[in-house]
């Protein structure tokens, strides 16, 4: 890790790629506990493909539970990346280039954790080519009317896209790690993924077409995927999910929390790299902002949510919204939702706040927790009291939902220090090319 400010496009492109030669032992010893994290997801997801999934806490009426509530935690925390790199690439807002390499490395690794619940939740993981809308010969799978086939094909598109939007930003990239690796083998090895990249005029105009491109696709996907996830809830007659305001709602609570997460991630690498002149306190308050926009829009949903149940006069909506969610057997962690996805963003107001990284990593910690919550107060509360009392059953996860919870979380991690050792974290191409215009452009007025 370098220890003082590059001077020069060589010297930052070595201090950049620095950190993929030489790792830390601090790097090692959260590899290490992320990779054992990793084990117990693989021994819970084995205990139940082995078992079955009665060893959930699921039970009837509450169905669904933690895959589902993971599930669309997983696909929300996805879509901060996508949204940074394509709508603020489209927008031509050249703060991206600092932190969109970290963003689109998450929105990966989430979608990969993401795919894992609805496999899990089939109970049968290996059909899960039930869910590929292939020609249904037979008549009887797969059942188009049904929102499962509807979210493998989003996710799918969703993933296959953002691979393609990461990788092509990362070529010139990995030209520039084959050029400076140390050894043979590794030189090698980027040299395959850096594709024969040799900057010349013709490769740069290809490049900006097709990353354009693909930013173009992807920036859509981001408002249709999350969309897609909510009518899973949606187009059900069910209490506390039949709502129109799902779609935008959804989509809204989505890049909130990726945005938090964008943050949780940013601010450890920022210090321990040592890279305060590239992720800057611009990028802090940029980014603080658009969490405090995205906690109003998602306040507003809260709030018209709650007005549509009461406006509706339907006896049920009313005491799901009412009674059920702010006095039911979950109350606390209702009111804990409340607190961390409507109190906690309040404090960027203030710059100072803004700009603090103890403050924005506690508070998107938070966030990410009541986002979290959101999702299990949508799930549980809206099945575990339906139309008879008669059904009720209060829902309590077992072990295993925790193991499995926690076991993705740590894969995530265990994924996210791979790419920091072998990725080069920060676009580099980008970061010189808007270096050597700024100082271009101040050469140019002090010459006047």
């Amino acid at each position: 890790m370098a220890t003082a400010v590059s001077s020069g496009p060589a010297q930052l492109t070595d201090r950049l790629l620095a950190p993929a030669w030489t790792p830390s032992r601090v790097w090692w010893v959260l590899f290490g506990i992320s990779g054992a994290g990793t084990l117990v997801l693989a021994g819970a997801v084995a205990y139940t493909v082995a078992t079955g999934i009665g060893v959930w806490g699921n039970n009837i009426p509450v169905a669904w539970a933690y895959a589902i509530i993971n599930f669309v935690w997983w696909i929300g925390i996805g879509h901060a990346g996508t949204f940074i790199s394509a709508f603020l690439l489209l927008f031509h807002q050249r703060w991206r280039s600092s932190i969109n390499r970290v963003a689109e490395a998450m929105t990966l690794f989430a979608l990969v954790n993401a795919g894992l619940f609805p496999l899990l939740h089939l109970g049968r993981p290996w059909f899960f080519y039930w869910l590929i809308p292939y020609p249904t010969r037979m008549g009887v799978w797969p059942q188009f009317k049904s929102a499962l086939p509807w979210d493998a094909a989003a996710v799918a598109t969703y993933f296959t896209v953002s691979l393609l939007f990461w990788y092509l930003g990362l070529v010139p990239d990995l030209a520039a790690a084959r050029d400076r690796a140390p050894g043979r083998t590794r030189r090698r090895v980027y040299g395959v993924f850096a594709l024969g990249w040799r900057g010349s005029g013709r490769q740069w105009h290809q490049y900006r077409v097709a990353y354009l491109i693909l930013a173009g696709l992807a920036a859509p996907l981001v408002i249709s995927v999350h969309s897609i996830v909510s009518l899973d809830f949606a187009i059900s007659q069910l209490p506390g999910w039949h709502s129109t305001i799902f779609p935008p709602y959804f989509v809204v609570g989505a890049i909130y929390s990726g945005f938090a997460m964008v943050l949780l991630l940013l601010i450890p690498i920022r210090r321990a790299f040592q890279l305060e002149d590239i992720i800057t306190e611009r990028h802090l308050d940029n980014m603080a902002k658009l969490l405090l926009a995205m906690a109003w829009m998602l306040i507003y949903s809260y709030v018209v949510e709650t007005f549509m149940a009461w406006y509706s006069g339907n006896v049920y909506e009313r005491y799901t919204y009412l009674v059920e969610r702010p006095f039911g057997p979950y109350a606390w962690i209702f009111w804990g939702m409340l607190t961390a996805n409507v109190v906690v963003p309040q404090l960027f107001w203030w710059r100072r706040l803004r700009v603090s990284p103890p403050v924005l990593f506690a508070a998107s910690l938070l966030i990410l927790a009541g986002m979290w919550t959101e999702r299990f107060i949508i799930i549980v509360t809206s099945l575990n009291r339906g139309f008879l009392p008669s059904s009720w059953h209060f829902y309590v996860p077992t072990w295993v939902d925790w193991s499995i919870l926690f076991g993705s979380v740590a894969f995530f991690f265990f994924l996210f220090f791979l790419f920091l050792r072998f990725v080069p974290m920060v676009a580099i191409s980008e970061l010189k090319q808007q270096r050597h215009e700024a100082s271009t452009a101040a050469a140019a007025v002090a010459a006047r």
